[in-house]
Formats: structure tokens, sequence, C-alpha cells
């Protein structure tokens, strides 16, 4: 089923954010302390897209974006309140530049009903369409193909994407000796006394082309591309002065877009302002621009550049491509940029900033990925305690033969209270790097690097980084203390846990290797729910099992990206990394995002741990040169009432 028109307004959500939030708070309760708002009473509910971003803005209203970088479906499942609105944002594909001194070619149609934002061609954002059930068409255009050699020398019109209802047209081509394409933004032309003319734009889509020059004599130059947010640059009364040497003119600006909010980008940086062609901003901003057109020809070796793309993925002449999904225009001779499609809607309030966000079982979850920072709202309740989850990143497995593998990284569960206005840095560990074969070089002697701390809230709270896996044959290094221990190389102990034994233990020693012939395996590092292996005379010891997010983070719909399977369901992390030998089995990775030994015989490279599990990575094996297995990076959960 495809969108209403773009031109249906409901009476809900499509108003500005202190009217949206005043809406959820009418209709699903707050007060003072914040909203009362339970999942899936209210907002729609939908999937795909090719990645989903959860953010909240400022006012405290949660948004969930789905970004299409390649064709499929938006399935909406339940449209919750009848007047729920789905915003859009619908970018087709840059036309190619002309070959033979041709023009830029321009970008592809932008549409947008983004409250705040604008559409392309100078417009206000367009009206949002209500929900409906049912699948919505998603394709995304193409880039323009590149310009044949040939003449009339033209490019490529880009092709048109689409939303539902939605229909954002291709970007013109670009040419040399003929009139440029016309399209959501026109392409720019080149040689004015032989026929060249710019490309229009369409309205609410974008804007022309520029006009080449030529003096009829030695020189030629390719007008820029039209971009969604300005005109391509050119020469609009005619050829330019005979004998002077003409500029490539610059690609027209685009637009840029919050619709995925300030935690994730799409698009290219730009200038600060959206009005101008392109050319180097005096003030530079961090990404989401998108749209801008292809720069002209300029003759080369002389004083007079070709043009430059327009903010917005815009290709630099000469023979440049634009920036894939970004709908930008191709330079001369440059290939179209592919179109990107975004659709969001509101899922409630909020009452703190940072990470993505997401609402289960009455409480509002923020998950770190990466560093950040979380701050908390107007609406916050000094009262309520924030429940959080710490895990650091995971150790280095050893590079050197019969060594230890990484421990995990410290695993912190607790509860605080926070007031407001509260903003903490939030940092996420990384893992550490895998040891070498350098068994003879200080000051690793080929053992892994420690993990990272991850670190919040008052005090601050820290989980440590896990222990480096200690290396075997010609250095025989013990295993490193950290959040979990890493294992022992040959013949010596693991390294010791936090806090182990206690109450406040952040996981587990890792264990010894073996002393003795034939293959003197390494430890395996320690896991937030168990000790590493001790090695065997014919394996490398099994890295620790990991530990469980406690039971507020263990939210289904996070299930495949929030740690690994493990023998009570889904949801662990911390694992210990495996130990390795020298010819024999190596250990396997603990349960919780922990790398493996690596392959002996097969003289293999330790296994890495998992990205956001603060897993250990895993010893190499054999007795080459290949590397210990990184450790993963760690992840920080905040929990509150909703």
């Amino acid at each position: 089923m495809g969108a209403r028109s773009s031109q249906s307004r409901g009476p809900g959500l499509n108003k500005s954010d202190g009217h949206l939030l005043q809406y959820f708070r009418n209709n699903f309760g707050g007060g003072g302390g914040g909203t009362n708002f339970v999942a899936g009473t209210g907002p729609i509910t939908a999937t795909g897209g090719n990645t989903v971003s959860t953010y909240v803005t400022a006012p405290g209203l949660v948004y969930k974006a789905h970004v299409f970088t390649s064709s499929g479906a938006f399935n909406v499942t339940d449209v919750g309140v009848p007047s729920n609105t789905i915003e859009y944002l619908v970018v087709a594909g840059g036309g190619s530049g002309g070959s033979g001194e041709g023009g830029g070619g321009g970008a592809g149609g932008y549409r947008s009903s983004v409250v705040g934002d604008s559409s392309g061609g100078g417009n206000s954002a367009e009206s949002a369409p209500r929900g409906a059930v049912g699948p919505y068409t998603v394709t995304v255009g193409a880039g323009g193909a590149v310009a044949p050699n040939a003449s009339p020398h033209e490019g490529n019109d880009g092709s048109n994407s689409v939303f539902g209802s939605i229909i954002s047209t291709g970007g013109g081509r670009g040419t040399n000796q003929s009139a440029a394409g016309s399209g959501g933004s026109g392409g720019g032309s080149a040689d004015y006394p032989r026929g060249g003319r710019p490309g229009a734009g369409t309205a609410n889509q974008g804007y022309a082309g520029g006009q080449g020059a030529s003096d009829q004599a030695v020189y030629t130059a390719g007008g820029g591309g039209g971009g969604a947010g300005a005109v391509g640059a050119g020469y609009p009364n005619g050829p330019n002065p005979s004998g002077s040497v003409p500029s490539g003119g610059n690609g027209g600006n685009g637009v840029r877009t919050s619709i995925v909010g300030p935690g994730y980008s799409i698009g290219t940086p730009g200038p600060s302002s959206s009005g101008g062609n392109g050319g180097a901003p005096s003030t530079a901003v961090s990404g989401g621009w998108l749209a801008g057109g292809g720069g002209g020809y300029g003759p080369p070796g002389n004083s007079k550049p070709a043009g430059v793309g327009g903010a917005g993925g815009g290709g630099n002449g000469n023979s440049d491509n634009a920036t894939a999904n970004t709908g930008g225009g191709g330079a001369y001779k440059g290939v179209g940029g592919s179109g990107i499609v975004v659709v969001r809607y509101a899922l409630g309030t909020a009452k703190a900033t940072g990470g993505t966000v997401s609402f289960y079982n009455g409480k509002t979850i923020h998950t770190f990925t990466s560093s950040g920072a979380f701050a908390t709202l107007s609406n916050w309740n000094n009262s309520d305690a924030v429940e959080y989850l710490l895990v650091a990143g995971g150790g280095g497995g050893a590079g050197v033969t019969d060594g230890g593998g990484g421990g995990a990284g410290g695993f912190v569960p607790g509860t605080t209270t926070l007031n407001h206005p509260t903003s903490y840095t939030v940092t996420v560990g990384a893992g550490g790097a895998g040891g070498t074969m350098a068994y003879n070089v200080a000051p690793l002697y080929g053992r892994g690097v420690q993990g990272t701390p991850s670190v919040f809230g008052p005090g601050p709270i820290s989980a440590t980084g896990g222990g480096q896996g200690g290396s075997g044959a010609g250095s025989y290094k013990a295993g490193g203390a950290g959040g979990s221990g890493g294992g022992g190389g040959e013949g010596t102990a693991g390294g010791a846990g936090t806090n182990y034994p206690g109450p406040t233990q952040q996981g587990y020693p890792g264990g010894t290797g073996h002393p003795g012939a034939p293959d003197f395996g390494g430890g395996g590092g320690g896991g937030a729910g168990g000790v590493g292996a001790d090695g065997t005379n014919t394996a490398g010891g099994p890295g620790g099992i990991g530990a469980q997010l406690p039971t507020a983070f263990r939210n289904p719909d996070s299930a495949p990206s929030l740690g690994t399977p493990g023998p009570a369901g889904s949801f662990y992390v911390a694992g210990g990394g495996g130990g390795g030998t020298e010819n024999n089995s190596p250990g396997d990775g603990g349960t919780g995002g922990a790398g493996g030994g690596g392959t002996s015989p097969g003289n293999g490279a330790g296994t890495p741990g998992v990205s956001n599990t603060g897993g250990g990575g895993g010893a190499e094996g054999g007795t080459s040169s290949n590397n210990g297995g990184t450790g993963g990076s760690g992840i920080v959960l905040i929990a509150y009432p909703t």
C-alpha cells in the first residue's frame, strides 16, 4: 500500500516539535516527572531499511529513522493513533557529467517532509502523510552512467527514487554541444555557440544547471550542475570574452537534512549555509548534506580550474564521480551518485539524550556503542533510579606460540540516581590489539594489549579493560590483570580479575599455560561469568563464559544486536578469549563474543572478539607471524522508568 498524497496533513504528529511533545503528553499521560507512555499503545510500528537509527531530539522526542541505501520495502504493521504521520526524505540518483569539455550533472530531486527542514528548490518541507498499514515500495534511484566520448558528448540522467506515492525525479545529465538534461536538478552545459544550454530543475526538488562558455576558438568550460539548494554556476550572458580562459562552473549546493538525528550521519560535510554554489566553505558542519550538483569542465593546465562539486556529494571536475547515496551530480565525465530514502516517525518522549533509544517493559533504554554523552532533560524525575551496565573493551590475545587468550572487559552492573540538570561523558572502551610474534621486543614481548575502560556517571563509575593474553615460547609471560584476567602463556599464570573474588568483582581470572611437552597449551582468558580454563599438553584452554545482560536490557527486539546466544538464551557478553597451541587444538572463545585461538596446525591468527561485547581476543595458533585476535569493544547501557 502506498503512502497517501503528500498534500494531506493530519492533525496529530505533523506539528512543530513543541506541539508534538504536548500531543504525546496529552495522549499518553505525563506531567512534571515525564510521560507514562508505553511503546505499542500509540506510535507507528514498522520494519525495513538497511539501517535503523533511534534517537532523542532536544525537546525529548524519540524518533525512529529507517535508512534505505538500496531498494526494498517499508512495512507498517500498526499505525497506532490514526493521526500518526510518517516523515520522509526521498533523494533521486544524480545525473552524470558530460564528456568532451562538458558540464556537470544535476543532483537528484530532493523531497522532504521533515518538520523544520526544507525541501529542494528553496521550498519549505512538504506535508507528511498519515501512516497506513501495509508495505510502502521503496526505490533508491541509480546515478547516471558515465558519458560516452563520442559526439554529442551527453551524460546520462539519474533514476527516480520512490517512497509509496512520493517520487523524486532523477538529476539531469550534463552535456557539451547539446541541451543539458532537465531533472530534479538540471545538468550543466558547455560550448554555448553550438547549442549548449543548461537543464531546468523540477519545482520543489532542485535548481537549474549553469550555462557553459566558449571563446569560439581555443577554450571551452562547462557549467556546474544544479543542486537541491542552489543553481549551478556558469555564464548566463553567453560566451566569455574572446581570448580569455573560462573556468569550470561550480555545482550548486545541496540541502542539509536532520532526519537521522545527531548521532548518525548520512551525506557529506558542507558549508554552514545552504545558499550559493560549491567551493571551499568558510565554515564546515558535520554531515547531512545531500544532492549537490557536479562541477563543470575546466581547461587543464591553465589558470582557471575545473568546477567544484556542490555540498552534498557533487563530483569535482574533472572526471570525478559523485558520492554514492547522496544523489549528487557527477562532474565532467563523472558518474552520478545513487540516491537515498529515509523514513522516520515518532515513538514517544524520553527524559534524557544520548546513544540510541528504545523502550522495553516500562523502561527507556539508552544504548552507547561508541563514546558520547548522557544528558538529562527538563522532564527528568530526580527520584528515578537509573540502572546501568558498563562493559569495558576486551583484552588482546597473544601473538606468540602457546600464548594465552585475552580477558573479557570488566562487567559492571548497578543503580544510581542523577539530578537534573546533569550531563555525563560516556566512554565506551576499545578492545586491546592482538600481540605479534615479536617475543623479544619490549614492552609487550608478544603479549596482547589490555582493553580500555568504559566509564559513566558520578564518581565516575568505571569498568576495567580486559587483561592481555600472556605470551608463550621465547618470552614466557603471564596473563595480564584486568576486568577479567588474560590467559597465561606457556608455563605461566593467568591474570587476576578486578575485585575477584567478591561482591564487586568485574570478572574472573585467566587460566594457566601448560608447562610440559608435547604442546604447551596457553590458558584461556577469564570471562565475566567464569574462569578461563588451563591449557593442557594437547590443547589451548577455552575462555571463560561471559554473563547475560541484566533483565532490564533484554529487549527481544535488540537480541540480534546485543551480545550472543548462550546457555540461558540471548544477550551474553564479556566472554574470555581462547588460548593458543603450537600443533594441536586451540581453545574456544568463551560464550559472550570472545574470539577463539588460531587454527593449528595451519598457523592461524587468533579470532578477534565481537564488537560491543567486550569479548577477549583469541591467541595466535602455530609458529608463524600471525597476530593474536583484537579484543571486542565494550558497551554502556542506561535504563530508567519511562
